[in-house]
């Protein structure tokens, strides 16, 4: 029974909610990132990498966490070309999982980061191809708090500027655990 003065978990429990968007050009730092297979990789604040080195491809995004709370990267899909806003983001069940915990603290920089190895994948050809190119690609990300609740997917695309360098920009928020706002 609450009484007065009770905190009601579900409002502790969003004011710890993560909120996860590309980090900010020409703001925010250089990562320095190592893959399992020992490639490593640099990106930018506001940045991302899509590069194919020996047919695996390697995706990178540097990331900020406007949010009170720990986000935790936890599967990802990536899909070649635009999406329009009315495109819902794709099941969960047919997400990759994340090989690495990787945490992105409330109020400062992290990253997400992605492979694909495997030139029998369904998906390897295509996203070859894009990664190539300079995109587009569009990377759908499932994170949630350090508890592993308030689930969201985010939509980022990731495509070339016109400085020749890959930029990632977030075009949509899913709750997965709760009603949607809109």
């Amino acid at each position: 029974m609450g009484g007065p003065g009770d905190i009601d978990g579900s409002v502790v429990q969003e004011q710890r909610r993560p909120l996860l968007a590309g980090s900010r050009l020409n703001v925010d730092p250089v990562q320095k990132i190592m893959f399992v297979d020992e490639h490593w990789v640099r990106v930018d604040g506001g940045y991302a990498v899509a590069e194919s080195l020996d047919g695996s491809i390697y995706l990178v995004i540097s990331l900020r966490n406007f949010g009170a709370g720990i986000g935790v990267c936890q599967g990802w899909a990536v899909r070649v070309g635009l999406q329009r806003t009315d495109v819902e983001h794709v099941p969960e069940e047919e997400l990759r999982p994340q090989s690495r915990d990787l945490y992105i603290p409330a109020g400062d920089v992290g990253l997400w980061q992605g492979a694909i190895r495997d030139p029998d994948d369904p998906d390897h050809a295509a996203i070859l191809e894009a990664a190539r190119a300079g995109g587009p690609l569009v990377v759908l990300l499932l994170y949630g708090d350090h508890e592993g609740g308030q689930r969201t997917i985010a939509r980022f695309t990731v495509f070339r500027d016109d400085d020749d360098q890959m930029i990632s920009s977030i075009g949509r928020y899913w709750n997965i655990d709760r009603e949607e706002p809109r």
